[in-house]
Order: structure tokens, then C-alpha cells, then sequence
């Protein structure tokens, strides 16, 4: 797991995409240690004490503030909603990367990436690697509706073939993702499979994979309150090699698990 750093951070820019609220933030530091599915934690205020873990979207290596990050906001509660409203020169307390990242194949084989809503931000970054490393990579994209899909003009850019599937089929196929993992992975011929989003997308991804023979992992999506491991608040059931089944932490063991690991049927 990459060691992390506390600093005080700075956004450099805000832009709304659909339903999503996209930072632009400089943490000396964090970026340089950053490997894809490691995630940061924010504070937003002394009255919103708990921090707000978020996926770290994109690094990007120059610019005039030196190395920064992109996270991915979607206004919910009234933390998320406050970072969504953050202006450009806001200060913030950040602390990352977290968590442990994505496991990058040996050689090059064939991968499909499977995300979810804004869970999907770690895979883009993730693409680029595999990429990097000779691997087709099959990027499939899902959200309840266009405003809910990320970044769908720049997954063409990130992998081989992309596939797009909305629930009220306002952009790409009709329809649920978990209904077609099957087949997307039939078709790009998946040896090693990723996902990131909700629980439900992430244990039929996993249960696709073994069903073909791949190796799977997935990003947990799941609360944490520190993000450090310190609180214990962020439990995941995980059958071990001997068969029992025991609580890690999501934070500091995951959110990169493998799937034929995760007791699904336990985790709520």
C-alpha cells in the first residue's frame, strides 16, 4: 500500500459534468504517490466532521502548480454538496492516496473494465496503465441515465472498445449493466476483469468472472469515515484461502479486493 501524506490542498478548478461536480486540486505530494484505485480523504468543514472519501479520476503531471489530481463529486448529502460548491482558490485538508490500488497483469492479456456512476472514475486511470502495459482494454460505462455517466466522450480515448448502457437507454444500450457482463466479457475474450461501482454491479461482475474463468477485482464503493483504518467502520467479509471468513477494512485492505473473494451474501 502507497504511503500517505497529509497536506492542505488548493482548487485550481471546478467544472460540472452532468450530474457530477468535477475538482481540479492541487496536493503537493499526493499525485506523485498516486496509483490507479487509490483514493483521497477531504474534510469540508469543522461542523461536517467526518472526511469524505473520493476516487481520484486523473492525475495529471505538469502544469503551472506543478503535479495534480481530478476527484469526482456527486452532490448528495450536505458534505458532498458543500465540496460540489467549493470555489477555485478554496483551501481544504487532504490526505492521500489511500488505500490499496488496482494489481496490474504481468503481460499483456485482455481486460474488461466495468464501471458504475461516478464509481468509475478509478478505471480511467487504470486504462492508461494497462494500456501502457500492452493490454486490449474493453471499457464498459453504466448509469441510470445520461447526466448519471461519466466521462463518456473520454472512455473512447482510454480503451480499445467501449460499450455504454443507460437503465432508461437515454445514451448507448437500454438496459442493466449486470444483465449483460456475460456477454461483454464472451465477446472481449476477458482474461482479467475490473469494476468499480455499486455492490450489487460489483458482485455480479465478480460472479461473471469466475463463471468464464478470470481473474477478477474489484473497487469497493462502501462508507468510510476516516479512511485510514483507524475507526473500524468500514468492514468487509472476505473468505480466505482456508475457507473462514473474516472482516478486513475496507479502506486500508481494499477498496481493491479480489472478487472471488468478497462474501457477497454478507455485505450489506
Amino acid at each position: 500500500m502507497t504511503s500517505a501524506i497529509h497536506v492542505v490542498g488548493e482548487v485550481l478548478a471546478t467544472k460540472r459534468a452532468g450530474a457530477y461536480r468535477h475538482l481540479t486540486i492541487a496536493a503537493p505530494g499526493i499525485p506523485e504517490r498516486f496509483r490507479a484505485g487509490n483514493f483521497v480523504a477531504v474534510s469540508v468543514g469543522d461542523d461536517l466532521l467526518a472526511r469524505r472519501p473520493l476516487w481520484i479520476h486523473r492525475v495529471k503531471e505538469t502544469g503551472a502548480y506543478g503535479p495534480t489530481l481530478d476527484v469526482v463529486v456527486q452532490p448528495r448529502g450536505p458534505g458532498s454538496t458543500r465540496l460540489a460548491e467549493l470555489p477555485v482558490g478554496a483551501r481544504l485538508p487532504v490526505t492521500g492516496p489511500l488505500g490499496r490500488p488496482f494489481a496490474l497483469p504481468r503481460e499483456p492479456v485482455s481486460c474488461v473494465l466495468v464501471g458504475e456512476g461516478y464509481a468509475a472514475a478509478p478505471l480511467f486511470p487504470l486504462a492508461a496503465r494497462l494500456r501502457e502495459r500492452g493490454c486490449p482494454v474493453t471499457l464498459v460505462l453504466a448509469a441510470d441515465d445520461e447526466a448519471h455517466l461519466l466521462s463518456a466522450l473520454e472512455a473512447r480515448r482510454s480503451a480499445r472498445s467501449v460499450s455504454v448502457v443507460t437503465r432508461d437507454g437515454s445514451v448507448g444500450a437500454r438496459g442493466d449493466v449486470t444483465s449483460q457482463v456475460d456477454a461483454v466479457l464472451e465477446r472481449a475474450d476477458a482474461d482479467v476483469v475490473y469494476a468499480a461501482g455499486p455492490t450489487a454491479t460489483l458482485a455480479a461482475v465478480a460472479a461473471a468472472a469466475e463463471r468464464r474463468g478470470a481473474w477478477s477485482q474489484v473497487a469497493l464503493e462502501t462508507p468510510m469515515a476516516c479512511g485510514t483504518g483507524l475507526c473500524q467502520g468500514c468492514p468487509v467479509p472476505v473468505v480466505a484461502e482456508d475457507g473462514v471468513t473474516r472482516r478486513v477494512r475496507a479502506c486500508v485492505d481494499g477498496p481493491v479486493i479480489r472478487g472471488d473473494r468478497v462474501h457477497w451474501g454478507e455485505l450489506g
